[in-house]
C-alpha cells in the first residue's frame, strides 16, 4: 500500500490502518492478553477471503520456506539423525556454527561473506514479498520511529533469551542431549571478528524477517489466529537449529515463542532483528575472546 503524506492526519490514518491486519487487535492488558490474543475479524482484520488469492499466498510461503528456512529445517533434522546414529554420544560430537571454508585465508573470507550474503538474500525476499503484498516495511515494525522504547526492548529481550538460553544450552550438554557447539572455529586472522559480526547481523535479519515479520504476516491473512500462528513458527525455528541437538531445538522453540508473541502484540519488528544480532555476537565474537580461558565452556 502506498505510503500516506508524512505527519498530521495522514500519519495518523496510516497507524489506525495497519495496526489490526498486521499484530492482534488490541486487548486488554494483563497475562490473559498476551497468552490468549484475540483474532480480529470483519472486514478490517486483512484476511483474504478470495479463493485463488489464499492459493497463492499458500503456494509462496511453501516456495519461500523451501528455499530458505524450511530447507534449512530438514537439513537439521537429518544431520540430527546421523548424529544419533553415530556410536560416539552427542556431547561428545562438536558442531561448528562459523567454520573455516577454505584453507587459503582470503577465499575463506570470501566464503564467509558468500555465506553472509545468501542470508541477506533470505531476509531481502521476505522483505520483498511483503512489500508487494502491499505492506510498508513500517506496516511490520522495521522502522526508527521508536529509539529509545526499541533500544530498551532489545537489551531486555537480548538478555532474557541469551542469558537463560547459555544455562539451557551448559544443562542439554551435561545431561547428553546437545551436542558440543563452537560458536567459531575460525583461526585468528584480521577478518576473524568483523566476519562473525557480519554473520550474526546477517542470520538476525534473515530469521526475524522470514519467520516473524513475513510467516507471522502472511499467515494471519490465512486467518490463522495468534497462537496457531505463533506455535507454528517457534516449531520451525527450533527445527532448523535441531543440527545442535534437542537443547537447540528446546531452547530456539522458547526463542520463536517470545519473539513471536511479542511481536504479535507490540508489531515491532527492528528490537528483534536488533536483539537476535546481540546474542548472537555476544556468543560469537565472545566464544572466540574465552575458549580455552575459561573453564566451563565445553
Amino acid at each position: 500500500m502506498p505510503d500516506p503524506p508524512a505527519g498530521g492526519q495522514g500519519e495518523a490514518e496510516h497507524e489506525a490502518r495497519i495496526r489490526v491486519p498486521v499484530a492482534s487487535a488490541p486487548v486488554p492488558d494483563g497475562l490473559r492478553s498476551w497468552l490468549a490474543p484475540p483474532t480480529p475479524t470483519g472486514p478490517d482484520s486483512g484476511v483474504i477471503e478470495d479463493p485463488p488469492r489464499r492459493r497463492l499466498v499458500v503456494t509462496e510461503i511453501l516456495v519461500v520456506l523451501t528455499v530458505t528456512l524450511g530447507l534449512s529445517a530438514l537439513r537439521s533434522a537429518l544431520s540430527l539423525i546421523d548424529s544419533l546414529l553415530a556410536t560416539t554420544p552427542l556431547s561428545e560430537q562438536q558442531v561448528a556454527l562459523n567454520a573455516p571454508a577454505a584453507a587459503a585465508t582470503l577465499v575463506d573470507l570470501a566464503l564467509q561473506l558468500t555465506r553472509v550474503l545468501q542470508l541477506v538474500g533470505w531476509g531481502a525476499l521476505g522483505a520483498y514479498l511483503l512489500l508487494r503484498a502491499g505492506f510498508a516495511m513500517r506496516d511490520v515494525g522495521l522502522d526508527a520511529r521508536r529509539p529509545g522504547r526499541d533500544a530498551a526492548a532489545t537489551a531486555g529481550l537480548a538478555a532474557i533469551i541469551g542469558i537463560p538460553g547459555l544455562g539451557l544450552y551448559l544443562v542439554a550438554h551435561a545431561i547428553g542431549i546437545s551436542l558440543t557447539i563452537a560458536p567459531t572455529t575460525l583461526t585468528d586472522t584480521w577478518w576473524r571478528i568483523p566476519a562473525l559480526v557480519a554473520s550474526a547481523l546477517a542470520n538476525s535479519w534473515a530469521e526475524e524477517i522470514v519467520m516473524i515479520g513475513y510467516l507471522l504476516t502472511r499467515l494471519r491473512q490465512l486467518g490463522w489466529s495468534p497462537n496457531p500462528s505463533l506455535l507454528a513458527a517457534a516449531v520451525l525455528r527450533g527445527a532448523y537449529h535441531l543440527y545442535q541437538g534437542f537443547g537447540g531445538f528446546i531452547g530456539n522453540l522458547i526463542m520463536g515463542l517470545i519473539f513471536g508473541r511479542y511481536w504479535q502484540r507490540t508489531g515491532r519488528l527492528l528490537p528483534l532483528v536488533a536483539a537476535h544480532a546481540l546474542i548472537d555476537i555476544v556468543a560469537f565474537v565472545g566464544y572466540g575472546l574465552l575458549k580455552g580461558h575459561v573453564s566451563w565452556l565445553p
